[in-house]
């Protein structure tokens, strides 16, 4: 589990190895990541858009931008939590995740860049 607090918004990542959906012989290696997002700011914020930065050690790295997560543009009041679960396919035994979100002030408009903390996608044979 990773975790990172920026602008008073708490991202908990986890992650998980899919060996039900990866093809291991073929390359093709399947992880889920849950994120949890804590809004600790006295006002609401909405999530509006996402960008991600997806490392695969045998490929180029590619960028994943888009408004907001799993097709939502959830707003979250002071206090209150969201989480969701997504997925990202590697063709290879190491990966690693990175990017932020981009959350809008309710009360002032504001748009704040929230830090989503790096993460390592890693098939578990290859950690023996």
């Amino acid at each position: 589990m990773k975790t990172i607090t920026t602008e008073g918004v708490k991202i908990t990542v986890t992650t998980k190895f899919r060996a039900d959906l990866s093809q291991v012989n073929e390359n093709r290696f399947f992880f889920n990541y849950h994120i949890e997002m804590e809004n600790n700011n006295e006002n609401s914020l909405q999530l509006m858009h996402r960008d991600w930065y997806i490392f695969d050690s045998l490929n180029k790295a590619s960028i994943v931008s888009g408004e907001g997560v799993i097709g939502e543009q959830p707003i979250l009041n002071p206090r209150e939590t969201f989480s969701y679960t997504s997925g990202c396919e590697l063709t290879s035994e190491l990966g690693r995740m990175r990017g932020f979100y981009t959350f809008k002030n309710q009360l002032t408009g504001q748009l704040i860049q929230v830090f989503i903390p790096t993460f390592d996608l890693v098939y578990p044979a290859k950690l023996n």
